[in-house]
């Protein structure tokens, strides 16, 4: 593949395959090799208009907000070094790769090591568990990311306790169930709350 070395900051970036299509800002991070464009079509995302008061909209669908998690690092790991064990799941800081996962919608679940890195630059980050929710609501969920997807990444994660997450910088929005528009727009504000926010922001395009 074509190794992508474009990110932002101070950071000393590394190599990682290429990706293309609709659902990739490549302006920002790598996309490591094995990671693929999540390129399905979306469906439209449904909304009661509940998507300013964040509480108030976690609470409309039944989610954990769980804000000012501890700060668990930010050193850049040397190439191949073993997972660290963190303590929020899914991770929301840490120790990490020096390459931030590029914004995008993917199919497979990346290495924690590059998407917290992607947080710790103020994006906003959507996972889902693929084997408790259906492909339908897979696709409301990428018709969420193309409205919106500046400095937003989607992906799986079957290895977290929600059936749904938003993460951010040391901030968590955890949903065990999906409750339909409640859910997406208890993201929306989520978003709207603290995209752009991490400690060390880079532009969002």
């Amino acid at each position: 593949g074509i190794v992508v070395a474009i990110v932002g900051g101070s950071d000393d970036s590394g190599g990682g395959s290429s990706a293309s299509g609709d659902r990739l800002n490549d302006s920002f991070g790598i996309v490591p090799d094995g990671v693929t464009v999540d390129d399905r079509d979306s469906v439209e995302p449904p909304t009661d208009g509940n998507a300013t008061d964040l509480q108030a909209a976690a609470d409309a669908a039944n989610c954990e907000l769980l804000t000012d998690q501890k700060d668990e690092g930010n050193t850049h790991l040397d190439p191949g070094a073993d997972l660290p064990a963190y303590e929020a799941n899914p991770p929301t800081s840490g120790d990490h790769s020096a390459d931030p996962l590029t914004d995008g919608a993917y199919a497979k679940a990346p290495s924690p090591l590059n998407y917290i890195h992607a947080l710790e630059h103020g994006r906003i980050e959507i996972q889902y568990a693929p084997k408790e929710i259906g492909e339908t609501v897979q696709l409301e969920l990428l018709g969420l990311y193309d409205e919106d997807s500046a400095g937003m990444l989607l992906f799986p994660n079957p290895d977290m306790p929600y059936v749904i997450a938003a993460t951010a910088w040391t901030q968590t929005l955890g949903c065990k169930t999906y409750e339909g528009a409640a859910t997406l727009d208890a993201i929306r504000a989520f978003t709207a709350e603290y995209r752009a926010r991490g400690p060390e922001p880079i532009a969002i395009n």
